[in-house]
């Protein structure tokens, strides 16, 4: 088929039809979110009331549902505390969750009731996230720079609509890992079965080894400034008195991956590691890799990461090399996982 410029742009219509379509979806999802939040913090709220539980019901609350809905990253303690301060918010003049409000990622949602103390002043910046298309951290700059008051009093009203398909906030909506969290997915189901699969061979696997793995917790919350992130796999080696960070990916390895469990590990090291431990190990554990794209992630970062069969960087001590798997157990089991997988599906 010769392509001709009729072609070029009927094609780029056609582009333009799936993204505009991928970001209602993302809206819908993220609307159905903010309205489980307000019916949530609605329920905390009355029940706080009639019992008389206090703060206290949150850790318990957060525990349970975290329990029944793991793959739902919402439901940390400060999570949901942040719920329902946020419902409070609101409903001091509304009875449903306000359209704007709606349509904003959650992140957006924190940040504004964070700063903005008048639910008016909080509206106008959810308008002006739509029309603008703001991400969180251009929403932040336009509130430290006063926006309202340089450009509230000129604007009386906004029509809502879906903001333009390469806007930062519709980049930032499809990216939202709390719309596919809401649904207990990610992008691709059958990846995180795999994975899910994969994450109980290793803990197991690991456990096994016999070599001073304790398991400290899988999906483990960190919370960094205002944002929350969660560790795959925790473990606590006893020989080695440090922890070990496990990045279990389903597919092959990408360069950011280094730079994700780099940023953990200094993170681990600031909030959990005891003055006597030593410094925290990271393992991506990966069913495919390119050996230089490897090489290169790992060549600058000082911290000890290992990925999958590759030699653990030189900041690892030749003394911790023993009583870490060998690379043959760890390619050994991925393999066999992978085989059983194949044989599920």
């Amino acid at each position: 088929m010769q392509i001709d410029s009729s072609y070029k742009i009927w094609l780029e219509k056609l582009k333009q039809k799936i993204s505009v379509s991928q970001l209602k979806a993302a809206v819908s999802l993220n609307t159905q979110l903010m309205e489980l939040y307000w019916d949530l913090a609605k329920e905390i709220i009355i029940k706080q009331h009639e019992s008389s539980w206090g703060d206290a019901v949150f850790e318990q609350l957060s525990i349970d549902l975290r329990l029944s809905f793991p793959n739902i990253k919402g439901f940390s303690r400060r999570n949901l505390y942040a719920i329902r301060q946020w419902y409070l918010f609101y409903s001091s003049s509304s009875e449903f969750v306000p359209q704007p409000v709606a349509q904003i990622p959650w992140g957006h949602n924190r940040l504004i009731i964070s700063k903005i103390k008048n639910v008016k002043e909080a509206l106008f910046y959810c308008n002006a996230t739509l029309q603008n298309g703001w991400n969180r951290e251009q929403l932040e700059i336009q509130i430290q720079n006063n926006y309202f008051d340089a450009k509230g009093k000129s604007i009386t009203n906004f029509q809502i609509t879906l903001p333009a398909a390469q806007s930062e906030l519709a980049i930032e909506t499809l990216k939202n890992p709390y719309n596919f969290d809401f649904l207990g997915l990610e992008n691709d189901a059958l990846e995180r079965e795999i994975e899910n699969a994969m994450m109980q061979h290793i803990v197991r696997f690991l456990i096994e080894m016999g070599k001073g793995f304790a398991f400290v917790g899988r999906q483990y919350q960190l919370i960094v400034s205002e944002n929350e992130y969660f560790i795959d796999l925790l473990f606590y080696h006893l020989q080695l008195r440090c922890y070990v960070v496990v990045e279990l990916k389903a597919g092959k390895f990408k360069p950011e991956y280094a730079g994700k469990l780099n940023f953990y590990l200094s993170a681990v090291d600031s909030q959990l590691k005891h003055a006597s431990d030593n410094p925290s190990i990271g393992l991506i554990l990966c069913k495919h890799k390119d050996k230089i794209e490897a090489e290169y992630s790992l060549r600058d970062i000082q911290k000890p990461i290992g990925i999958s069969e590759y030699q653990l960087t030189q900041a690892l001590p030749k003394s911790f090399e023993n009583k870490l798997p060998t690379v043959e157990q760890i390619e050994l089991e991925l393999n066999n996982i992978e085989s059983e997988e194949k044989k599920t599906l």
